[in-house]
């Protein structure tokens, strides 16, 4: 399936779950933030919310420094 992630299209297999997603962006160990078109995917519901065609997913880190 054809998707957006942070600004870039890309080919997804079908059926990838947000935290498959993140998992698969090396980000398993990474405290990040998921948002689906603008709308933020609870921790909780990840591995249950499954990305479908078309739809625009961001994924932030948190960065440190000063």
């Amino acid at each position: 399936m054809r998707c957006t992630v942070n600004g870039e299209p890309q080919d997804l297999p079908d059926d990838l779950t947000v935290s498959g997603l993140i998992d698969r962006m090396g980000l398993a160990d990474s405290i990040c933030a998921a948002e689906i078109d603008k709308r933020l995917v609870p921790k909780r519901e990840r591995a249950g919310r499954v990305i479908r065609e078309g739809e625009s997913v961001e994924i932030v880190t948190l960065v440190g420094g000063g």
